[in-house]
Protein backbone atom coordinates (compact mmCIF):
# COMPACT_ATOMS: atom_id res chain seq x y z
CA UNK A 1 0.00 0.00 0.00
CA UNK A 2 0.97 3.37 -0.63
CA UNK A 3 2.04 5.87 1.35
CA UNK A 4 -1.18 8.13 0.27
CA UNK A 5 -3.55 5.59 1.38
CA UNK A 6 -3.17 5.52 5.34
CA UNK A 7 -5.01 8.34 5.63
CA UNK A 8 -8.01 7.28 3.88
CA UNK A 9 -7.47 4.50 6.43
CA UNK A 10 -7.34 6.90 9.28
CA UNK A 11 -10.20 8.91 8.19
CA UNK A 12 -12.21 5.79 7.74
CA UNK A 13 -11.42 4.80 11.16
CA UNK A 14 -12.60 7.85 12.80
CA UNK A 15 -16.30 7.70 11.25
CA UNK A 16 -16.53 4.45 11.90
CA UNK A 17 -20.15 4.11 14.24
CA UNK A 18 -18.29 2.57 16.75
CA UNK A 19 -16.69 5.49 18.03
CA UNK A 20 -19.11 8.85 18.95
CA UNK A 21 -18.88 12.12 17.91
CA UNK A 22 -16.43 14.10 20.64
CA UNK A 23 -18.80 16.76 21.85
CA UNK A 24 -17.81 20.60 21.02
CA UNK A 25 -16.77 22.70 23.85
CA UNK A 26 -18.96 25.66 24.58
CA UNK A 27 -17.77 28.59 26.77
CA UNK A 28 -21.25 29.88 28.35
CA UNK A 29 -21.39 34.06 29.17
CA UNK A 30 -23.78 34.76 31.79
CA UNK A 31 -23.04 37.82 31.97
CA UNK A 32 -25.05 38.50 28.32
CA UNK A 33 -28.60 38.76 29.48
CA UNK A 34 -28.12 41.28 32.04
CA UNK A 35 -26.09 43.48 29.43
CA UNK A 36 -29.42 42.66 26.81
CA UNK A 37 -31.92 43.84 29.52
CA UNK A 38 -29.87 46.86 30.31
CA UNK A 39 -29.81 47.96 26.78
CA UNK A 40 -33.77 47.13 26.59
CA UNK A 41 -34.04 49.53 29.60
CA UNK A 42 -31.77 51.99 27.98
CA UNK A 43 -33.86 52.41 25.12
CA UNK A 44 -37.16 53.16 26.65
CA UNK A 45 -35.76 55.35 28.73
CA UNK A 46 -34.05 57.50 25.53
CA UNK A 47 -37.67 56.78 24.25
CA UNK A 48 -39.29 57.73 27.31
CA UNK A 49 -37.41 61.21 27.27
CA UNK A 50 -37.71 62.13 23.71
CA UNK A 51 -42.35 61.49 23.94
CA UNK A 52 -41.64 64.19 27.48
CA UNK A 53 -39.61 66.63 24.92
CA UNK A 54 -42.32 65.89 22.13
CA UNK A 55 -45.02 67.13 25.00
CA UNK A 56 -42.89 69.88 26.27
CA UNK A 57 -42.70 71.33 22.74
CA UNK A 58 -45.79 70.67 22.05
CA UNK A 59 -46.77 72.24 25.49
CA UNK A 60 -45.22 75.04 24.84
CA UNK A 61 -46.43 75.60 20.91
CA UNK A 62 -50.33 75.55 22.12
CA UNK A 63 -49.26 78.46 24.51
CA UNK A 64 -47.68 80.40 21.81
CA UNK A 65 -50.39 79.87 20.06
CA UNK A 66 -53.16 80.86 22.70
CA UNK A 67 -50.84 83.79 23.39
CA UNK A 68 -51.02 84.54 19.28
CA UNK A 69 -54.84 84.58 19.26
CA UNK A 70 -54.72 86.74 22.36
CA UNK A 71 -52.58 89.23 21.07
CA UNK A 72 -54.22 89.49 18.14
CA UNK A 73 -57.87 90.00 19.87
CA UNK A 74 -56.30 92.49 21.98
CA UNK A 75 -54.83 94.68 18.87
CA UNK A 76 -57.92 94.18 17.12
CA UNK A 77 -60.43 95.56 20.25
CA UNK A 78 -57.73 98.40 20.86
CA UNK A 79 -57.78 99.16 16.86
CA UNK A 80 -61.63 99.40 17.36
CA UNK A 81 -61.49 101.71 20.20
CA UNK A 82 -58.66 103.97 18.21
CA UNK A 83 -61.15 104.19 15.58
CA UNK A 84 -63.58 105.39 18.07
CA UNK A 85 -61.44 107.88 19.38
CA UNK A 86 -60.79 109.13 16.16
CA UNK A 87 -64.54 109.61 15.13
CA UNK A 88 -65.22 111.72 17.83
CA UNK A 89 -65.12 115.39 18.51
CA UNK A 90 -61.61 116.62 18.97
CA UNK A 91 -62.30 118.62 22.31
CA UNK A 92 -64.33 114.96 23.49
CA UNK A 93 -61.47 114.47 26.47
CA UNK A 94 -61.73 117.97 27.98
CA UNK A 95 -65.68 117.83 27.76
CA UNK A 96 -65.79 114.47 29.39
CA UNK A 97 -63.82 115.09 32.10
CA UNK A 98 -66.18 118.70 32.51
CA UNK A 99 -69.30 116.37 32.58
CA UNK A 100 -67.70 114.13 34.93
CA UNK A 101 -66.84 117.15 37.36
CA UNK A 102 -70.13 118.97 37.00
CA UNK A 103 -71.82 115.23 38.19
CA UNK A 104 -68.94 115.08 41.05
CA UNK A 105 -69.91 118.61 42.24
CA UNK A 106 -74.03 117.77 41.64
CA UNK A 107 -73.25 114.84 43.95
CA UNK A 108 -71.36 116.53 46.26
CA UNK A 109 -73.57 119.68 46.93
CA UNK A 110 -76.62 117.32 46.83
CA UNK A 111 -74.51 115.46 50.48
CA UNK A 112 -74.26 118.86 51.82
CA UNK A 113 -77.92 120.08 51.43
CA UNK A 114 -78.75 116.60 53.16
CA UNK A 115 -76.31 117.18 55.77
CA UNK A 116 -77.22 121.35 56.08
CA UNK A 117 -73.58 122.55 55.29
CA UNK A 118 -72.81 125.49 53.30
CA UNK A 119 -71.58 123.42 49.73
CA UNK A 120 -69.39 126.50 49.18
CA UNK A 121 -67.84 126.82 52.39
CA UNK A 122 -67.59 123.32 52.20
CA UNK A 123 -65.79 123.39 48.77
CA UNK A 124 -63.41 126.17 49.95
CA UNK A 125 -62.49 124.40 52.65
CA UNK A 126 -61.59 121.61 50.56
CA UNK A 127 -59.39 123.29 48.12
CA UNK A 128 -55.41 124.18 48.72
CA UNK A 129 -54.01 127.36 48.91
CA UNK A 130 -51.81 126.61 45.42
CA UNK A 131 -55.41 126.03 44.16
CA UNK A 132 -57.01 129.27 45.03
CA UNK A 133 -53.90 131.17 43.94
CA UNK A 134 -54.01 129.05 40.26
CA UNK A 135 -57.83 130.27 40.18
CA UNK A 136 -57.14 134.25 41.27
CA UNK A 137 -54.17 133.82 38.33
CA UNK A 138 -56.80 132.70 35.62
CA UNK A 139 -58.96 135.16 36.66
CA UNK A 140 -57.18 138.04 36.22
CA UNK A 141 -56.06 136.56 33.14
CA UNK A 142 -59.39 136.09 31.90
CA UNK A 143 -60.62 138.81 29.40
CA UNK A 144 -64.31 139.74 30.43
CA UNK A 145 -64.69 141.48 27.00
CA UNK A 146 -65.32 138.69 24.14
CA UNK A 147 -65.98 141.25 21.40
CA UNK A 148 -68.97 141.96 19.49
CA UNK A 149 -71.48 139.23 19.64
CA UNK A 150 -74.75 141.25 18.98
CA UNK A 151 -76.22 144.78 19.82
CA UNK A 152 -77.87 143.86 22.74
CA UNK A 153 -74.85 142.29 24.97
CA UNK A 154 -72.55 145.27 23.50
CA UNK A 155 -74.68 147.59 25.36
CA UNK A 156 -74.91 145.38 28.34
CA UNK A 157 -71.42 145.21 28.61
CA UNK A 158 -71.34 149.15 27.88
CA UNK A 159 -73.79 149.56 30.79
CA UNK A 160 -71.42 147.89 33.14
CA UNK A 161 -68.62 149.73 32.24
CA UNK A 162 -70.45 152.83 32.61
CA UNK A 163 -71.62 151.69 35.81
CA UNK A 164 -68.28 150.82 37.38
CA UNK A 165 -66.88 153.98 36.60
CA UNK A 166 -69.73 156.05 38.39
CA UNK A 167 -68.84 157.61 41.80
CA UNK A 168 -72.06 158.01 44.03
CA UNK A 169 -72.29 161.44 46.22
CA UNK A 170 -73.76 159.42 48.97
CA UNK A 171 -74.48 162.62 50.73
CA UNK A 172 -76.74 163.63 48.07
CA UNK A 173 -78.03 160.88 48.03
CA UNK A 174 -79.28 160.32 51.98
CA UNK A 175 -80.37 164.11 51.17
CA UNK A 176 -83.12 163.89 48.79
CA UNK A 177 -83.95 160.68 50.15
CA UNK A 178 -85.10 162.22 53.09
CA UNK A 179 -86.50 165.67 51.51
CA UNK A 180 -88.91 163.16 49.19
CA UNK A 181 -89.93 160.53 51.90
CA UNK A 182 -92.26 157.69 50.62
CA UNK A 183 -91.95 159.41 47.08
CA UNK A 184 -88.20 158.69 46.57
CA UNK A 185 -89.23 155.35 45.79
CA UNK A 186 -92.09 156.13 43.27
CA UNK A 187 -94.56 153.11 42.58
CA UNK A 188 -97.86 152.47 40.47
CA UNK A 189 -99.71 154.84 42.74
CA UNK A 190 -97.01 158.04 43.15
CA UNK A 191 -97.69 160.79 41.34
CA UNK A 192 -94.11 162.06 40.39
CA UNK A 193 -93.66 161.30 36.89
CA UNK A 194 -89.62 161.29 35.78
CA UNK A 195 -86.90 162.73 37.67
CA UNK A 196 -87.52 165.57 40.28
CA UNK A 197 -85.19 168.43 41.05
CA UNK A 198 -82.83 169.87 38.73
CA UNK A 199 -79.89 168.02 37.50
CA UNK A 200 -76.02 169.46 39.44
CA UNK A 201 -74.19 171.20 37.25
CA UNK A 202 -71.02 169.06 38.19
CA UNK A 203 -73.20 166.54 36.64
CA UNK A 204 -74.01 167.41 33.46
CA UNK A 205 -70.59 168.52 32.74
CA UNK A 206 -69.75 164.95 33.69
CA UNK A 207 -72.32 163.79 31.25
CA UNK A 208 -70.79 165.82 28.74
CA UNK A 209 -67.57 164.59 29.10
CA UNK A 210 -68.08 160.64 28.87
CA UNK A 211 -70.11 161.39 25.81
CA UNK A 212 -67.33 162.82 24.19
CA UNK A 213 -65.02 160.12 25.45
CA UNK A 214 -67.16 157.85 23.94
CA UNK A 215 -67.29 159.66 20.64
CA UNK A 216 -63.70 159.42 20.47
CA UNK A 217 -63.06 155.79 21.43
CA UNK A 218 -65.84 154.73 18.71
CA UNK A 219 -64.49 156.84 16.37
CA UNK A 220 -60.84 155.17 16.99
CA UNK A 221 -63.04 151.79 16.52
CA UNK A 222 -64.50 152.42 13.00
CA UNK A 223 -63.06 150.61 10.17
CA UNK A 224 -65.31 152.15 7.54
CA UNK A 225 -62.64 153.92 4.80
CA UNK A 226 -63.65 157.45 3.77
CA UNK A 227 -65.30 158.20 0.69
CA UNK A 228 -63.51 160.77 -1.56
CA UNK A 229 -66.18 162.47 -3.58
CA UNK A 230 -63.23 163.85 -6.01
CA UNK A 231 -61.89 160.74 -6.74
CA UNK A 232 -62.21 158.79 -10.09
CA UNK A 233 -65.63 156.84 -10.76
CA UNK A 234 -63.79 153.56 -12.44
CA UNK A 235 -65.99 150.55 -10.91
CA UNK A 236 -69.39 149.43 -11.48
CA UNK A 237 -70.16 148.25 -7.66
CA UNK A 238 -68.59 148.21 -4.02
CA UNK A 239 -66.61 144.39 -4.96
CA UNK A 240 -64.94 146.28 -7.83
CA UNK A 241 -64.07 149.27 -6.42
CA UNK A 242 -62.72 146.98 -4.02
CA UNK A 243 -60.82 145.27 -6.62
CA UNK A 244 -59.47 147.84 -8.43
CA UNK A 245 -57.77 149.62 -5.31
CA UNK A 246 -55.71 146.51 -4.65
CA UNK A 247 -54.84 146.61 -8.14
CA UNK A 248 -54.02 150.35 -7.64
CA UNK A 249 -52.33 149.47 -4.64
CA UNK A 250 -49.58 147.02 -6.31
CA UNK A 251 -49.59 148.27 -10.37
CA UNK A 252 -50.27 152.09 -10.47
CA UNK A 253 -46.96 152.93 -10.49
CA UNK A 254 -46.41 151.17 -13.55
CA UNK A 255 -49.40 152.27 -14.99
CA UNK A 256 -49.98 155.57 -14.02
CA UNK A 257 -48.24 157.39 -16.94
CA UNK A 258 -50.34 154.48 -19.59
CA UNK A 259 -53.25 156.11 -17.24
CA UNK A 260 -52.88 159.85 -18.01
CA UNK A 261 -51.95 158.87 -22.10
CA UNK A 262 -55.38 157.33 -21.97
CA UNK A 263 -57.25 160.39 -20.00
CA UNK A 264 -55.41 163.05 -22.71
CA UNK A 265 -55.97 160.72 -25.68
CA UNK A 266 -52.75 160.85 -26.62
CA UNK A 267 -51.95 157.14 -26.01
CA UNK A 268 -50.54 155.56 -29.24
Amino acid sequence: MSDHEEPQELCADSSSPDQSPSPVPTTERPEEAPDKDKEEEDEEERKRKAKEKKEERMRKLRELHMRRNEARKLNHAELVEEDKRNKLPANWEARKRKIEWELADEEAKKRAEEAGEDYERVKLLEMSASDMERLERKKKRKNPDTGFADYQQAQLRQYHRLTRQIEPDMKAYEKKREELGDDFYPGAHSLISGGSGKVSKQGMDRMVKDLEKQIEKRSKFSRRREFHHEADVDYINERNMKFNLKAARYYDKYTAEIKQNFERGTAV
